[in-house]
């Protein structure tokens, strides 16, 4: 079955592309700098945004705000939150990801997907979640690839399931994956908000929140996920580490700034003891916590697949510290909720919060992931299929663009966490059990290590 996987891998690498290539107050506060950037542009008028007046009412009654607030409030207010209401993908809007620039990369995490899960014992269910999925391109991509695959996954039965908050989001997404096939949920307090389904017939539904998935063997994908999610930022001073809130400037009552608490706060004596890094996310060591319960929780409950199989697989992708208005870089706290804020990811905070129960890949460049994954094979075949002198040369723009380590091949990364028995090395046989067969090694995850080729 290996050598299936990668046979059919090599096919799939071999094909030429199925649709056309896409574009890619009384207190004394002390100023604090940012690191943190956002894609937050002037709006050309004086005049406040509704989210920069709720934003200042709010410092005025209840004073500074830590950064995470600032950052869930201006991202995910169910009002004025930039990704609740924006549809900012995309080259008409204010940033592009990587399944945007070519199909390639879906169609590699696809085959990725494939390999943890045979790599898992082949479980009879596969649940392919999606952590924040923009416009569908890498879902899109990811489940044509188990179309083409079909007769690697058998009998599976094999589901979509997307972890969304926007609503307008939701809505382009259902159109790329269901066309008109899907329908929002009766009641709002619905777990599953939205159901679907694709024109092969493969079932899909949309959650508000990670813990509304159902349990069972699960895939999680998350990319350009983590470097979104609300974070706590700290400075050094000299009477040790103090958190940077945001406050109203003094000087100019429509402008935001940072400065630095003059007091211990609850996150500065608790975060700060475990990551003496600039910026810390709760949310985020809480997901992989939970994550990681999870994957226990799923591995021992479901009891499918083949002895020995193990829980699912996690693969987070991350982006660094920028963001972007109409492709071009502006101030964190300028237009607040007109576009997206960013920060960097700490992977070593990451796997510290993953625990010893879990086994942590990566972080490895993208560039590695998909020259590992073999994006240079498709490429050549794809060149030489192709006779389109424009379709070459998007084919070849797109390819530097995901593998150039001056633009995304090395400013990006791979992270994946893994229950611990996937990576585990068969038992010996001893005593009676030296008749019995030998347990196979552990399939190589691909991306972190080179996919060789039958």
């Amino acid at each position: 079955m290996r050598a299936l996987l990668c046979v059919k891998a090599q096919q799939l690498l071999s094909r030429g592309f199925i649709h056309p290539v896409r574009p890619a107050a009384a207190v004394r506060w002390q100023a604090a700098p940012s690191k943190l950037f956002c894609s937050s542009a002037p709006d050309g008028n004086n005049k406040p945004s509704s989210m920069l007046r709720h934003l200042t009412s709010k410092i005025k009654a209840t004073g500074p705000i830590p950064v995470a607030e600032y950052m869930r409030e201006v991202l995910t207010n169910p009002v004025k939150g930039y990704y609740v209401r924006s549809n900012m993908l995309g080259p008409e809007g204010d940033f592009i990801t990587s399944p945007e620039i070519s199909q390639i990369f879906g169609e590699l995490i696809g085959v990725w997907i494939i390999s943890e899960w045979m790599g898992a014992g082949q479980p009879k269910q596969l649940q392919l979640v999606e952590l924040g999925p923009g416009k569908g391109s890498l879902a899109s991509d990811v489940i044509r690839v188990f179309s083409q695959l079909q007769s690697v996954l058998g009998g599976a039965s094999v589901s979509l399931h997307l972890v969304e908050v926007s609503p307008a989001l939701s809505l382009l997404q259902a159109q790329n994956l269901t066309g008109n096939r899907s329908q929002e949920a009766d009641a709002e307090d619905d777990l599953v908000y939205r159901r679907g389904e694709t024109e092969a017939g493969l079932p899909v539904s949309w959650y508000r929140r990670l813990d509304d998935v159902p349990t069972g063997f699960s895939i999680f994908v998350a990319h350009e996920f983590f470097d979104a999610l609300p974070i706590h930022k700290f400075q050094r001073t000299e009477k040790g580490w103090r958190e940077v809130l945001v406050d109203i400037d003094p000087e100019k009552p429509d402008t935001l700034r940072f400065v630095v608490a003059p007091a211990p706060t609850l996150a500065s004596t608790s975060l700060v003891q475990v990551s003496l890094d600039l910026h810390v996310s709760m949310f985020c060591s809480a997901l992989v916590e939970g994550s990681s319960c999870r994957k226990q929780k799923g591995s021992c409950a479901s009891g499918r697949g083949k002895p020995g199989s193990t829980g699912p697989s996690l693969l987070f992708l991350n982006s660094s510290s920028e963001g972007f208005k109409g492709h071009q870089l502006h101030d964190v706290l300028a237009s607040p909720g007109s576009a997206d804020l960013t920060a960097d990811v700490d992977f070593n905070y990451l796997r510290r919060m993953a625990g010893g129960g879990v086994a942590c890949l990566g972080p490895v460049t993208q560039n590695t992931f998909l020259k590992n994954m073999g994006i240079d094979t498709r490429m050549q075949i794809l060149l030489r299929n192709c006779r389109d002198p424009s379709t070459r040369k998007q084919l070849i723009s797109s390819y530097n663009m995901l593998t150039n380590p001056a633009k995304m091949g090395e400013r990006f990364h791979f992270f994946s966490l893994l229950h611990p028995s996937r990576l585990a090395k068969p038992q010996k046989p001893q005593g009676l059990k030296l008749e019995k067969k030998k347990s196979p090694a552990p399939l190589p995850v691909a991306g972190f290590t080179e996919l060789k080729f039958a």
